[in-house]
C-alpha cells in the first residue's frame, strides 16, 4: 500500500466477480478506506479496504486468483495521491530571466540615447560633411538617427547574455559528472553510486533551507533488531565483565553461538548468554515469554527447504520478535486458519487457534486466544506497555514496578519497548464469549464499539510476564549527519506514515530531538479548535513577546511569505495526522507554519502520501526558501515532485522513488555530501561565473558606448572585427570555464569542519539584483579606465622614430589588449584554487590572443584577403613601443586597483564567514592540526519509549479466515536432533556452546565494516571562528 516490502494479508469473495455488478465509491486518494457493494442473486456482499489491491501490489501466497479492475491509470488511488510532475527550475535560472529583460530594456536605453545623439550631431555637424559626402535624397538626420538606434542593437547585442546560457549548461553538466564520480558517495555492499539524474538543480543544491525526510529506510535501515528484554523481574541483553562492570555491545564480540539449534536464524546476533542460559535450564517465565512470541503474531512462514525458514511479517518489529523466539528454542513453523504449529525446544507442538483480538490504534495492544495440546485455553497479549498495564491484575503490583524500571532504561537508549502479559481461560466462559463475539461480528449497527466491549472484557486480569525492546538500526550517520546539516542552518522535518511514538523515538535517537531542548510539543487535537488552541500555545511559549500577533499580518499575507522569527530557545513539534489535516486547512495553515518555522526540528506522524506533498508546498508557497524532499518508498514520490529538489534513496523499498528523484544515492548520509560540499560548490562557482560573465560582457561593451560620443555616433566599431568575433569564442571562453568547473574556497575537509560555510547561500549573498548591480557598476568604471587612458595616451604621441601612433587601428589594437589583461587579472581575483588546468586556460588564452593578433594583422594575411584583414602592420608596430606597455600596466592597475582595495577593507573590518575560514586554512597548512576523533553519542532519557508495534489493524481476521492460504500445513520434523532427554532435545548445561567467561570463542569471525566517510573527516570545531 505505501511503497514497502512488508506483507499485507488480502481476503478474497466467497462470489466469483463473473456476470456480477459492483457498486462502488467514485475515484478518491483515500488509501485506508474503500466502500462498494457486489450484487450477485439477489445478494449483496460487502466490499472494504481488505478486498481491494492497490496498484504497484504484488500477490503472494497463491497461485492464481479472480479479479475486477476498478479504477485505471490516473484514476486509481496510488496516482491520486502521486504529485504532477513539473518542470524545476533554479532560483538563478528565475532570476537570470529577470535580468535578461532588464538587460534588454537596458540595451534600448543605450541604443536610444546615441540615436539621439546622432541625430544632434547630424543637424549641428552633418551639414559640414555634405561637400564631399552628399545625402542621397530623402536622408535627413531623423532617418539617420533611425538607422543608427539598429547598428548599435547590433554593435552592443554583447550585452544581452546569450552564449551565457550555453556556458551555464556546460558547467552544470560538468558538476553533474563531479557527483556521478564520487566514490566518497559510492555505496560497495549494494554497488549503488551517486546519481545526477538531472543537470539542471546543481547550484540549487547550495541553497537548501528545509529538509523533508521519510524515516523508514531512509533514517532506518528498516531492519528490527531483538536488542534486549525482560522477563519476570530479570533484564537480560546487557553484557558485564567478571567485576561486574557492564560493557559496550560494540567492544564486545562474543555473541551467543546458536548453533546447537538448527532453525536458527544465522543472521541473529545477540551478546547476553544468561538469556539462552535460562532457556535451557527450563526457566518457566522464559519459556512462557518465548512461547508468546512464538504465537502471539500475524506472521506468515514459508519453508522452501526442510530447515529453511523465512517469515513474511506485516512489519518489521513482528519479524524480529518471532525471530528471536525462533532462535531461542521456540520455532514458529507454519499456520493454518485454525492453528499455529511451533517447536518448542525441538518439539513438535500444534496450538489450536481459537481467536486473534487484532491490533488497531485505539487498542494499541494484540491478543490470541489459543488451546495447547494438553487442552489448556490461554490468551496471550502483547502491547504498548501503559496500556497492558491497566489491564493486568493487582498481584502484578511489585513485578510491574521492576518492569517499569527496566522499560525507562530501555526508552534512554531509544529502543522500542513492547510489554508482554497473558492469562488463563475458563472453558464455559470462553464459549459463551466466543458466541457473543460471533453475534457483535456479524452485526451491521454498532459493530466495532460491541467488538471492542467484548475485547476489553476479556483482555483484564492479565498476569506480567515481561517487557521487550526492539532497535530500529539507523542507517550508519545519520545522528552526525542531521547534526552537521542542523549546524548548516539547515532545519529536517520528518514526514513519516509511522506512530507518533515510533516516530518521536526515531527523532530522540538520530539527534532531531534533543533532551537540551525546552519543550517538545506534541499537536495532537481531534477538532479544528483544539489544533488551533494547541498551536498557539506552543506558539506563546516559544515566543512569549509575539502571542499578540498570533496572526499574521495582511500585507504580510498578500506578499505570500513569512519572515523568519528566533524562538525563545531550541523546541521540537510532533502532530499526528488527523491533527495535520485540520492544520492544513487555508484557515490554519500559516498559523500551523508559523509554529512549526519557531521549531528546530519537526515531526509528522500518520501522514498520507498527498499529506507530505501538501506540506511541501506550503512550506514553498509561504517562506522564501529552497526545499529538498528525500525518501526511498513509493509513498514519497509525490512529496519528492512537490519540492523543489528531490532525492531518492535505492534502499530495500523499490525504486519509484529513485525514477521520481533528481538526485540517488544508497545512504542518508550521502546527503551531507550532497549538501555542504557539492552543492555549496556548484554554488559558490555558478554565481563566480555570473558575476565575472556579465563583467567581462559588460565591461566589453560600455566601451563602444563611450567611444560613441568620439566617433560623431557612426556605429563604428571601437574593436578590430577580429577581435570582436573571437572575444567570447577563444579569448575568455575557457579561462572562466575553468574557474566555473575546478574552482573551491576550501576542500571537503574543511567543508564538513564548518558547515556554516553553507549559509551564504541560503542568503543569496553570492548572487542576487544587488550583486548584479554591483558587477555593473564596476563594469562601468573599468570600461571608463579601458577608454579613456588608451585615448589620453596615444593622443599627440609619436613613435621613437618621431611617426604618429595616433591613428584608429593602433588604438583599437591597444584597447582590447588593456580590456584583455584586465579581465584576465580580474579572473585571476575571483579564483581561489589555482590548478594546472585554470593556470594553462589563463596562460594559454593570452598565448592564444597575440599569436592570432599577429597573425591576422601580418602582411601574409592581407596579400590573401585584403578586405578581411585590414590591419596590417599594427601589431608589430604597436606592440614594440614602451608607452603601449607602459599603458597597459597602468590600465590594469586601475581597473583592479578598487577591487583589491574593497577586498582588503572588507577582510579587516568586516569578514565574512569564507574569509575566517579561508585564514584558518593558510594557517593549517604550515602547521595541520592532527585528526580527533568524535565521541560515541549515547543519549539517556527518562522518557518512556513508543510500542514497537507498527502495523494496520484487520489482519487476524484475514489469518482465520483460511482464504489467503495456498495449502494446509503439512506435518514435519522438528529439525531439531533428539538427543538427551526427549521431552525437551536440549541439554540443561549450566553455560551455552562455545562460551567461556574467561576465554573467547576460537575461530570467531569478526564481520566486517564498512569504513563510512564520516569516519575520514575531524571532529566539528565549535570554537567560535
Amino acid at each position: 500500500m505505501d511503497g514497502r516490502p512488508g506483507g499485507r494479508h488480502h481476503q478474497a469473495g466467497k462470489q466469483p466477480v463473473c456476470n456480477r455488478e459492483v457498486r462502488c465509491e467514485p475515484p478518491n486518494n483515500r488509501l485506508d478506506r474503500f466502500n462498494g457493494t457486489l450484487t450477485y442473486a439477489g445478494q449483496k456482499y460487502p466490499l472494504d479496504n481488505e478486498k481491494i489491491l492497490l496498484r504497484g501490489c504484488t500477490l503472494r501466497n497463491t497461485e492464481w486468483c479472480f479479479g475486477l479492475v476498478l479504477f485505471g491509470g490516473q484514476e486509481t488511488k496510488l496516482m491520486q495521491n502521486c504529485g504532477k510532475s513539473t518542470f524545476k527550475r533554479t532560483s538563478i535560472d528565475r532570476l537570470m530571466n529577470v535580468l535578461v529583460l532588464c538587460i534588454f530594456g537596458f540595451l534600448v536605453f543605450m541604443c536610444t540615447i546615441l540615436a539621439i545623439g546622432n541625430y544632434i550631431w547630424e543637424v549641428k555637424n552633418g551639414s559640414n560633411f555634405t561637400v564631399f559626402l552628399p545625402r542621397e535624397d530623402g536622408n535627413n538626420a531623423g532617418f539617420s538617427a533611425f538607422l543608427t538606434f539598429w547598428s548599435y542593437i547590433i554593435i552592443l547585442n554583447t550585452v544581452v547574455p546569450i552564449s551565457l546560457y550555453v556556458s551555464v549548461e556546460i558547467i552544470r553538466l560538468g558538476n553533474s559528472f563531479y557527483i556521478d564520480w564520487d566514490r566518497k558517495m559510492y555505496y560497495s555492499r549494494s554497488d549503488t553510486p551517486a546519481e545526477a539524474r538531472t543537470t539542471t538543480l546543481n547550484e540549487e543544491l547550495g541553497q537548501i533551507k528545509y529538509v523533508f525526510s521519510d524515516k523508514t529506510g531512509t533514517l532506518t535501515q528498516n531492519i528490527m533488531i531483538f536488542n534486549k528484554c525482560s522477563i519476570n523481574g530479570t533484564s537480560y541483553g546487557d553484557v558485564y565483565d567478571y567485576t561486574g562492570q557492564r560493557l559496550d555491545i560494540s567492544e564486545h564480540k562474543d555473541p551467543v553461538d546458536f548453533s546447537f539449534n538448527p532453525l536458527a536464524d544465522p543472521r541473529f546476533v545477540f551478546f547476553d548468554h544468561s538469556l539462552v542460559e535460562a532457556v535451557k535450564l527450563e526457566n518457566p517465565e522464559v519459556h512462557a515469554f518465548f512461547r508468546l512470541l512464538a504465537l502471539c503474531h500475524t506472521v506468515m512462514a514459508e519453508e522452501k527447504k526442510e530447515g529453511e525458514l523465512f517469515y513474511q511479517a506485516q512489519s518489521p518489529d513482528e519479524g524480529a520478535l518471532v525471530t528471536a523466539a525462533r532462535n531461542f528454542g521456540f520455532v514458529f513453523r507454519s499456520r493454518t486458519p485454525d492453528s499455529i504449529s511451533i517447536v518448542e525446544m525441538g518439539n513438535q507442538r500444534n496450538y489450536e487457534l481459537l481467536a486473534i483480538l487484532d491490533f488497531n490504534n485505539v487498542r494499541k495492544r494484540m491478543s490470541v486466544i489459543v488451546r495447547s495440546p494438553e487442552g489448556k485455553l490461554s490468551l496471550y497479549c502483547k502491547g504498548a506497555d501503559t496500556i497492558i498495564y491497566e489491564r493486568l491484575h493487582q498481584s502484578c503490583s511489585k513485578l510491574m514496578d521492576v518492569t517499569t524500571e527496566h522499560l525507562n532504561e530501555f526508552a534512554g537508549e531509544g529502543l522500542r519497548t513492547l510489554a508482554l502479559a497473558y492469562k488463563d481461560l475458563d472453558e464455559e466462559y470462553f464459549c459463551q464469549w466466543k458466541q457473543r463475539h460471533h453475534e457483535a461480528s456479524t452485526s451491521l449497527e454498532d459493530k466495532e464499539s460491541k467488538l471492542d466491549e467484548l475485547c476489553e472484557e476479556i483482555e483484564k486480569d492479565l498476569l506480567l510476564l515481561g517487557a521487550t525492546a526492539i532497535e530500529d538500526k539507523l542507517q550508519d550517520g545519520v545522528p552526525q549527519t542531521i547534526e552537521q546539516l542542523a549546524k548548516a542552518d539547515i532545519k529536517i522535518w520528518v514526514l513519516t506514515g509511522d506512530k507518533q511514538e515510533t516516530a518521536e523515538n526515531i527523532g530522540y535517537s538520530c539527534n532531531l530531538l534533543r533532551e537540551e531542548m525546552k519543550d517538545v510539543f506534541i499537536i495532537s487535537g481531534h477538532s479544528p479548535e483544539d489544533v488551533r488552541q494547541e498551536l498557539r500555545n506552543a506558539q506563546n511559549s516559544m515566543k512569549p513577546d509575539g502571542a499578540t500577533n498570533s496572526l499574521l499580518l495582511p500585507e504580510e499575507i498578500g506578499k505570500n511569505l513569512i519572515k523568519d522569527e528566533a524562538a525563545d530557545g531550541e523546541y521540537g513539534l510532533v502532530i499526528n495526522g488527523h491533527s495535520l489535516a485540520y492544520a492544513l486547512e487555508s484557515s490554519m495553515e500559516l498559523e500551523f507554519l508559523r509554529a512549526a518555522c519557531l521549531c528546530k526540528a519537526v515531526i509528522c506522524c500518520r501522514v498520507t502520501p498527498l499529506q507530505k506533498a501538501q506540506v511541501v508546498e506550503l512550506v514553498k508557497k509561504y517562506k522564501k526558501a529552497v526545499t529538498l524532499a528525500i525518501g526511498d518508498g513509493a509513498n514519497d514520490v509525490s512529496m519528492i515532485k512537490a519540492a523543489h529538489i528531490g532525492v531518492g534513496i535505492s534502499g530495500q523499498e523499490g525504486m519509484q522513488a529513485v525514477l521520481s528523484s533528481d538526485y540517488s544515492f544508497a545512504q542518508f548520509r550521502f546527503l551531507q555530501r550532497l549538501l555542504l560540499v557539492h552543492g555549496r560548490w556548484s554554488y559558490l562557482r555558478m554565481c563566480k561565473f555570473l558575476r565575472y560573465f556579465f563583467y567581462k560582457n559588460f565591461t566589453f561593451t560600455f566601451v563602444h558606448f563611450w567611444f560613441a560620443f568620439f566617433c560623431g555616433f557612426s556605429a563604428q566599431t571601437v574593436y578590430d572585427e577580429w577581435f570582436i568575433t573571437l572575444y567570447n569564442l577563444m579569448y575568455t571562453a575557457l579561462p572562466v570555464l575553468g574557474m566555473s568547473l575546478f574552482d573551491q574556497d576550501v576542500n571537503d575537509v574543511w567543508s564538513f569542519q564548518h558547515p556554516q560555510l553553507y549559509i551564504p547561500g541560503q542568503l543569496n549573498l553570492y548572487f542576487s539584483k544587488k550583486a548584479f548591480f554591483k558587477c555593473a557598476v564596476h563594469s562601468c568604471y573599468s570600461s571608463l579606465v579601458l577608454f579613456f587612458i588608451p585615448y589620453a595616451a596615444l593622443q599627440d604621441t609619436v613613435r621613437d622614430d618621431g611617426k604618429d601612433v595616433a591613428d584608429y587601428q593602433s588604438f583599437a589594437l591597444l584597447t582590447q589588449t588593456c580590456l584583455l589583461f584586465a579581465v584576465s587579472i580580474q579572473l585571476g581575483l575571483e579564483m581561489s584554487y589555482w590548478t594546472a588546468v585554470n593556470t594553462f586556460f589563463v596562460l594559454g588564452s593570452l598565448a592564444m590572443y597575440f599569436a592570432v593578433t599577429f597573425t591576422m594583422y601580418s602582411n601574409g594575411m592581407f596579400l590573401v584577403v585584403p578586405l578581411a584583414f585590414p590591419f596590417i602592420g599594427t601589431a608589430r608596430n604597436t606592440l614594440k613601443q614602451p608607452n603601449v606597455w607602459l599603458t597597459i600596466i597602468l590600465t590594469s592597475i586601475l581597473c583592479v586597483l578598487p577591487v583589491v582595495t574593497y577586498r582588503f577593507l572588507l577582510i579587516q573590518l568586516c569578514p565574512t564567514i569564507n574569509d575566517k575560514v579561508m585564514f584558518k586554512v593558510r594557517q593549517a597548512r604550515a602547521t595541520p592540526l592532527p585528526p580527533t576523533r568524535r565521541a560515541r553519542i549515547r543519549r539517556t532519557s527518562s522518557r518512556r519509549s513508543g510500542y514497537a508495534f507498527s502495523h494496520a489493524q484487520g489482519y487476524g481476521d484475514l489469518v482465520t479466515s483460511g482464504r489467503f492460504l495456498r495449502r494446509p500445513a503439512v506435518s514435519r520434523s522438528s529439525g531439531f536432533p533428539q538427543v538427551g532427554r526427549a521431552t525437551t532435545g536440549f541439554s540443561p548445561m549450566g553455560r551455552s556452546a562455545g562460551y567461556s567467561p574467561t576465554g573467547r570463542p576460537q575461530n570467531l569471525k569478526v564481520p566486517d565494516v564498512e569504513v563510512t566517510s564520516l569516519q575520514m573527516y575531524r571532529t566539528i570545531s565549535d570554537a567560535p571562528l
